[in-house]
């Protein structure tokens, strides 16, 4: 036995079974954040319930079932309700989806067992996915179609005029965000050229007249546009359709408010499947709705992602300067020796320390400055002395710099010195041996700093919540206004997302799946970053391998 440790086979079963747990531990963790986030796309079936409670009182309740649990009888009986006769210790309760908020007083209710007198499955029973006020429930008994009523052939008729309807909607949201949008831009641009002119006392007649004729000819343009974008409204109003509802009351709807409905207890397993993947195609590509608890993530998805390329173009410069520095240039001295401790004692420092710092310096100081050096037509609103993307991305840049530093420095520093000795010799300078040698072979550790930079900047968000992001973002960084890319605004960010939806939502229950489905669409994002790193970093190993022999 004492020869077998002496060995050192239990140190590395030790450590092969930890690394073993460690990913058994994470691989299960991503299965139960994918299992719960996903399973949120399945169309589930919708119920109707015949309740009647202790004291008589007969009611109709549809919905889907979102959740149940065994609560203790005696809990129960200690909240007031009657249960005269149940010698059960337990007894399951539903919590039950009922959507048509506008009608109902909450979107979800609890049901108890013993309250329930049948419960059953129509087949005709619809789910009304709409724009506002969440899911609506009930039996489609009527469609209108160009004003006309229709009552049989629902089905076909339904698909009629919810592709036309949202088409028309889509037509219409592209009117608002492209063209009406893009003249409020210019007109907002005219205003700022007036009031510059005005401060640098260059506002002459002639200029007055020649942005007068440029703001009529885009009021003009707004004037036509308007009228083509009421008119898309109008014709998707003509269109509606009638759904009778557990109240026994029928409810009409236009369909500019309805994306879509299906019959899901009619549906079969490959229409639910074909199903599932639209709504996760819905998620990935639609704006969020409803206060982030429905639609999508697409703002936050892009947001993100661009973040991220930004910080790491800030950031791998800078830390690979640093890391050549310390490493080719600089002496074995006290002020390096000090240099390098505060560049590893800058990867303690908590996350939102950053944040405070990049108020403090990027936002207050450099980003009120530029406005009022640049911007001054423009205060007291400011342009860059408010949070913004750019501002995020150097916050983070600062944030990872240590990890780029130092990871750079351990590839710099197992390239053989022979190999610069080597390219001295031959007659190259010491800056033309690190920019066509030394880096290049230094490249794969480059890649591995980076890798670990976007691992860790992409689910920051303590600091973010102080320098750029943002519950809604009204516009992406990047439309087709010049110049194109708009890094002073703020954005949406896919890990504030998962806080705003779990800790300050309104309706609790809708909103916990969609925590898991971003989370675990943060996780995809962070995987797929750091693949695509870890692909260009295997690539550069293997075609610089030659150069180290």
């Amino acid at each position: 036995m004492g020869k077998w440790f002496k060995s050192g086979a239990p140190w590395i079963w030790m450590t092969g079974g930890a690394v073993s747990l460690s990913l058994v531990a994470v691989l299960g963790l991503l299965l139960l954040i994918g299992w719960r986030g996903l399973v949120y796309f399945w169309p589930h079936p919708i119920y109707e319930w015949q309740l009647e409670d202790a004291n008589g009182n007969k009611s109709v309740l549809i919905g889907e079932i979102n959740d149940r649990e065994l609560v203790p009888v005696e809990r129960l009986r200690a909240a007031g309700i009657p249960l005269e006769g149940e010698e059960r210790e337990q007894i399951t309760r539903y919590l039950v989806k009922t959507g048509n908020r506008e009608f109902v007083d909450l979107d979800f209710r609890w049901v108890l067992e013993t309250d329930i007198k049948s419960r059953t499955r129509p087949a005709e029973l619809a789910m009304v996915e709409r724009t506002t006020n969440g899911n609506f429930y009930g039996y489609i008994v009527g469609v209108k179609e160009d004003g006309n009523e229709l009552t049989t052939d629902l089905h076909p008729a339904l698909k009629r005029v919810l592709a036309r309807a949202n088409a028309l909607s889509a037509q219409a949201n592209d009117l608002q965000k492209g063209d009406i949008g893009r003249i409020n831009y210019q007109l907002e641009r005219l205003r700022l050229k007036e009031r510059r002119a005005e401060l640098d006392d260059k506002l002459t007649d002639q200029l007055k007249a020649e942005l007068a004729s440029e703001r009529q000819a885009l009021n003009d343009r707004y004037q036509l546009l308007e009228k083509e974008l009421f008119s898309l409204r109008s014709q998707a109003d003509r269109d509606a359709i009638t759904v009778k509802d557990m109240r026994g009351e029928l409810v009409t709807m236009p369909m500019s408010k309805v994306l879509d409905v299906v019959w899901p207890n009619d549906m079969s397993l490959l229409a639910k499947v074909g199903h599932w993947f639209h709504q996760i195609g819905k998620f990935v590509s639609d704006d969020p709705r409803e206060a982030n608890t429905e639609g999508g993530v697409f703002p936050a998805i892009f947001g993100t992602v661009f973040m991220v390329f930004l910080m790491a173009i800030i950031v791998t410069p800078l830390g690979v300067v640093a890391a050549v520095y310390l490493h080719e240039y600089a002496g074995k001295n006290s002020l390096t020796k000090i240099i390098r401790i505060a560049v590893i004692n800058l990867a303690g420092v908590p996350s939102i320390v950053y944040g405070v710092f990049g108020l403090g310096l990027f936002v207050y100081t450099l980003g009120g400055s530029l406005d009022r050096l640049f911007y001054p037509e423009a205060l007291p609103s400011p342009t860059f002395g408010s949070p913004g993307v750019i501002w995020a991305a150097l916050t983070l840049a600062i944030l990872t710099l240590p990890v780029v530093i130092v990871s750079t420095e351990e590839g710099l520093s197992r390239i053989p010195g022979t190999i610069r000795q080597g390219s001295l010799a031959l007659g190259a300078t010491q800056a033309e041996t690190l920019w066509r040698i030394v880096l290049p072979m230094a490249s794969p550790a480059i890649m591995t700093g980076l890798i670990l930079a976007i691992a860790r900047a992409a689910g920051e968000v303590a600091p973010l919540m102080l320098v750029g992001v943002v519950k809604l973002a009204p516009t992406l960084p990047m439309d087709g206004n010049f110049p194109f890319l708009h890094v002073e605004r703020k954005f949406m960010h896919l890990g504030f997302h998962i806080y705003d939806v779990g800790f300050q939502s309104p309706n609790v229950e809708a909103a916990r799946p969609l925590v898991y489905a971003t989370a675990f669409l943060l996780v995809t994002v962070i995987v797929s970053l750091n693949l695509t790193a870890i692909g260009i970093r295997n690539h550069l190993r293997e075609k610089f391998r030659s150069l180290e022999h």
